[in-house]
């Protein structure tokens, strides 16, 4: 006998130790290995990361998919694995260091830090797999890969090898996102904009050879002013057209740059006027391009003033411009300044040269790192770049001809619009852990790229051999001499972006480059599943080095975008708004199950998730309603029975239930094969709660309480078949419960052949009840409106109403006469009674096209139902009219936080769906 209570504490573990005893998950199984393939690769989560709510979201919809498939008997490989996450996990190692007082990463050098990191992912790294685990996630484990393991390391050298022998990767000295604490490149995803109340300076910069006359230009930034290389304005702006090709003076520095006509510059903003600093700033680079302007780096490395490449033109430098002071020189009074120092002085020098002609506060979005918090600043440095203009092209094409297709359809915009305008792609980071570069330099300044230093070494020969540069005698002093060729020979100390081996994982998970058995039946993938905001990092370069690598074929067929959680107000979740919600303090409490089927029912496409403890709770006890159903059919003997057959039950609620069970089955596996996982839940939640437990068990009381007989036998080897239906549909969405029942009610009847996550998905084809169906449908339809019309107008829970038939036919007497029973004790009727003509007094029902009145004098207050209905109505009449009042005012609109408006909106369907439901009583009461 089940237990009086469902506890998932007591159930996930041991359910976890049954499935990996069975290697239910692998890949490949004896009885699979011939079935059809399908596939889908896990996003790699960073190792040194934790499960949060997006990890819990986007692994339970592939969990989903994964299980739905492999009941169907397919070969399901689902490719688990963690990213080397380069910033995070040297910053975490890094952080161990310091507070055990070792010595920091430079003192030990690069060979020894890496060790110790290594030894950290070996201890520490990887907790979230763990995590991932106990979500119930069913992925093949036992393939279990890391983007710096021995195999994705050799995919990884071959790839840059490759690409850097056809043209694809060079390196190009352009503007980065650089992180001045950790002292690298980063890319778009790990900068966070943050909104900042700071200043607009407004300075003068005089017109070379017009006396007293200047151009005003605004910055947020005065320091890059030392790299201003020319000032642009529109080729249509009146005010500057006679300046155009004429030089202004840059202050404190005493450079003459020219005056540019750009359509960059906006006559609207500000004075129209903006200085161009091409090596600090994304799109006055672009412009220095236009122009061929010098690009002048003022920063070093740890964003503190560089004198060293800032131009000095000491001979135009009108003395009226420049103050001294200390008579050190300008310049030199700056070096090695920080910033955000030296912008309080540039400002202060520009304020004693009157050349400051206002401070406006100014709120404005400012780059940090998501892992530094520092400023990041745009820093023209020497980067390795791959040329994704020419690899975007496949990509672009594969999913405009639907090789590949988005779900929903409208994130083909995002992808088509990026790729479209794809600039090169920075994939050298200043950091020691990850990839590193496989490139030497030779005593000359020659770079080799090449699989191993020994195949670099002999290309370096070769090249200086034959170009003079070495002798023969000399090559072979460093061919003999390892000293001497370690001088000779240096390897690139640069990594790759951890973007850069994430972008083979479809392929580089199953053995390529090797031709291995997996990649033959699972490439490409079936789906991927992941996230809006890696579009860009992630997805778009999977298309790239998939097509370009292997043979043209797409990485994946499907690519379902799924949405954010937020918070039950719609807010994003933040640390410092004190919203996070941690998934695993909601498995503690309410069980994997409830978590992962409130994210799955409200996984709609498009829309996102609006995440409230309450709804978990809820499915908690959707979780408890299966279970006590199981224990209510297990003690009243509804036990399987061997060679039970669904296509021979006679019995007409039977034929129902099972009716209603392949309905079901068909509407959860089109959902699910459409990806509208809300739909699936939506179905499954309906059938097993609606259907089968307030419906088919409560009308199945009365005969398995009453005497035994062919009746009472069917209809319990028909309730357990059909609890063995809905635990199949209702297993991937909660697969601890299901299968913890599907061992405990396996106790009885004929033995079961697998774990429930091994056996089949229901068939149910050729099982629909038409007959049935019309006869207890009208029974459920009936009792269900009299429900809602007793609620609507405040019928007291224990009083019994009459119901009068209307000109019923004799179909819908004869099925009044055969439920009586039933329709007495669910509806709390009175009497049930037939007539010609409708009583008075009464609300009137229409019921699958047959009229029922349910007459109510003597049994509630009419007048006064009337009266209060009517004040509900203006009551929410009211509060529509307040919403619709403060929805029209732009104003609210536009300053109240998103999710703010979007609560009144739906507030106001709400109240619209309410007044509806008052209406239709008055009217009803009217009649």
């Amino acid at each position: 006998m089940l237990e009086k209570v469902f506890d998932p504490a007591s159930v996930e573990a041991r359910i976890s130790a049954a499935w990996e005893a069975q290697d239910a998950f692998k890949a490949g199984r004896p009885e699979r290995k011939d079935k059809p393939g399908f596939s889908i690769v896990i996003p790699p989560p960073n190792v040194t990361g934790s499960l949060h709510m997006g990890h819990a979201l986007n692994n339970t919809l592939q969990d989903i998919l994964a299980r739905y498939q492999r009941m169907l008997g397919k070969d399901v490989l689902w490719q688990p694995g963690t990213d080397h996450a380069g910033i995070a996990t040297q910053m975490v190692v890094e952080r161990q260091l310091a507070a055990q007082n070792l010595p920091g990463r430079r003192e030990m050098g690069r060979d020894a830090f890496i060790e110790r990191v290594w030894a950290w992912k070996a201890e520490s790294g990887g907790t979230i797999v763990g995590q991932l685990k106990r979500l119930g996630a069913s992925c093949d484990w036992s393939r279990e890969r890391f983007t710096m393991d021995e195999g994705l390391s050799r995919a990884v050298l071959k790839v840059f090898v490759q690409l850097y022998r056809e043209g694809l990767i060079y390196k190009d000295k352009r503007l980065v996102n650089w992180d001045p604490k950790f002292m690298t490149a980063i890319s778009d995803l790990e900068v966070v904009p943050v909104e900042v109340k700071g200043n607009l300076w407004h300075l003068r910069y005089p017109v070379e050879g017009e006396k007293g006359r200047f151009i005003v230009v605004a910055t947020t930034r005065p320091e890059t002013m030392l790299g201003d290389t020319a000032v642009a304005v529109h080729p249509e702006d009146e005010r500057y057209r006679d300046l155009i090709g004429k030089n202004v003076i840059l202050p404190l520095v005493g450079r003459r740059i020219p005056i540019v006509a750009d359509e960059y510059s906006d006559p609207e903003k500000g004075s129209g006027a903006v200085k161009i600093t091409p090596a600090h700033d994304f799109n006055d680079f672009e412009v220095g391009k236009r122009h061929s302007l010098p690009m002048i780096n003022v920063l070093d490395a740890e964003a503190r003033i560089d004198i060293a490449g800032i131009r000095d033109d000491q001979a135009a430098r009108p003395e009226a411009y420049v103050k001294e002071p200390d008579g050190a020189g300008t310049l030199a009074h700056f070096k090695g300044l920080d910033r955000f120092e030296a912008r309080k002085q540039i400002v202060e020098l520009l304020t004693n040269l009157e050349l400051l002609e206002k401070i406006e506060p100014h709120g404005h979005v400012v780059p940090h790192g998501d892992r530094s918090n520092v400023v990041i600043e745009p820093w023209l440095t020497d980067q390795w770049y791959v040329d994704a203009k020419t690899l975007a092209q496949p990509a672009l094409e594969a999913v405009r001809t639907g090789r590949a297709r988005f779900v929903p359809k409208n994130w083909e915009k995002t992808y088509f619009e990026w790729l479209e305008n794809i600039q090169p792609w920075c994939v050298s980071r200043q950091l020691w852990w990850g990839h590193q570069i496989p490139a030497w330099y030779d005593a000359f300044g020659n770079v080799f790229v090449a699989l191993d230093e020994d195949e670099a070494f002999e290309q370096a020969i070769a090249h200086n051999v034959g170009n003079e540069n070495l002798s023969p005698e000399e090559a072979e002093a460093l061919i003999q001499d390892a000293d001497k060729r370690a001088q000779f020979l240096t390897r690139d100390e640069d990594v790759l972006d951890t973007w850069f081996s994430s972008a083979l994982w479809p392929f580089s998970t199953m053995g390529w480059p090797d031709e291995t058995e997996e990649l033959k039946k699972f490439y490409p993938t079936s789906v991927l599943v992941t996230g809006f905001d890696i579009i860009f990092f992630w997805i778009a370069r999977m298309m790239m080095m998939g097509l370009h690598f292997m043979d043209d074929e797409v990485p994946f067929k499907d690519i379902y975008i799924h949405a954010l959680v937020r918070d039950e107000k719609g807010a994003k979740m933040s640390k410092s708004k004190g919203n996070v919600i941690d998934p695993l303090d909601l498995v503690e409490k309410y069980g994997a199950d409830a978590l992962r089927f409130t994210l799955a029912a409200m996984a709609a496409q498009g829309r996102d998730i609006k995440l409230a403890t309450s709804r978990v709770e809820g499915y908690r006890n959707f979780a408890t309603k299966l279970w006590n159903a199981a224990r209510f059919a297990q003690m009243n003997g509804c036990v399987r029975v061997d060679g039970f057959d669904p296509a021979k039950v006679e019995g007409t609620q039977s034929r129902w239930i099972i009716g209603e069970a392949a309905r079901a089955t068909r509407e959860v596996s089109e959902a699910i094969e459409a990806y509208r996982f809300n739909d699936a839940a939506g179905a499954i939640y309906r059938f097993l709660w609606n259907v089968f437990c307030d419906w088919h068990l409560e009308l199945a009381k009365p005969i398995l309480s009453g005497p035994d007989g062919a009746a009472k036998d069917e209809l319990r080897a028909t309730t357990a078949w059909v609890l063995d239906v809905a635990m199949a549909l209702l297993h991937p969405f909660m697969p601890f419960l299901t299968e913890e029942l599907w061992a405990e009610t396996g106790k009885e009847g004929p033995a079961r052949q697998s774990l429930l996550v091994l056996s089949q998905w229901p068939d149910l084809s050729g099982l629909d009840a038409p007959e049935a169906e019309a006869e207890v449908g009208w029974v459920v339809d009936l009792i269900a409106e009299i429900r809602s019309v007793r609620a609507e107008m405040n019928v007291p829970a224990g009083a019994q109403a009459p119901l009068v038939l209307v000109q019923a036919s004799a179909e819908t007497k004869a099925r009044a006469r055969q439920w009586d029973d039933a329709l007495r004790r669910l509806a709390r009727l009175s009497e049930i009674s037939f007539a010609d003509a409708m009583p008075s007094e009464a609300v009137q029902m229409v019921v699958r096209g047959e009229v029922a009145a349910l007459p109510l004098a003597g049994v509630v207050d009419l007048a006064a139902e009337r009266v209060r209905l009517q004040k509900e109505e203006d009551k929410l009449g009211g509060e529509i009219k307040r919403i619709d009042s403060k929805l029209a005012n732009e104003s609210f609109v536009a300053r109240a936080p998103e999710e703010v408006v979007e609560a009144e909106r739906e507030k106001r369907e709400e109240y619209i769906q309410r007044r509806e439901k008052v209406r239709s009583a008055i009217a009803q009461l009217a009649s």
